[in-house]
């Protein structure tokens, strides 16, 4: 099963695209890490407040997929550097 998810966030304390990528590449790096999913920023690249994030996870089961989604969008929502604006999740 695979299920997949997209989270936009606001990066209120951002002001260039340096620090903006910052941020972002800690987070999804640290995703990546601790949890079996894969992250990539797909929307927004030139934003230096706002991005939007793909999760994708697979698993033999859906719950087991549906599961570690969750806890990876919890994860990254516990982030005080930004604000959770949107999040979209889809079973394929």
């Amino acid at each position: 099963m695979i299920v997949y998810a997209e989270c936009e966030f606001m990066i209120h304390t951002a002001h260039s695209l340096k620090e903006k990528r910052a941020v972002l590449k800690k987070m999804t790096t640290r995703t990546k890490q601790k949890f079996n999913v894969s992250v990539a920023e797909i929307d927004h690249q030139n934003v230096w407040q706002r991005t939007r994030i793909a999760l994708v996870a697979v698993a033999s089961s859906k719950l087991a997929a549906e599961q570690e989604i969750q806890r990876a969008i919890r994860f990254l929502q516990s982030n005080p550097e930004w604000e959770a604006i949107d999040v979209w999740t889809e079973n394929l």
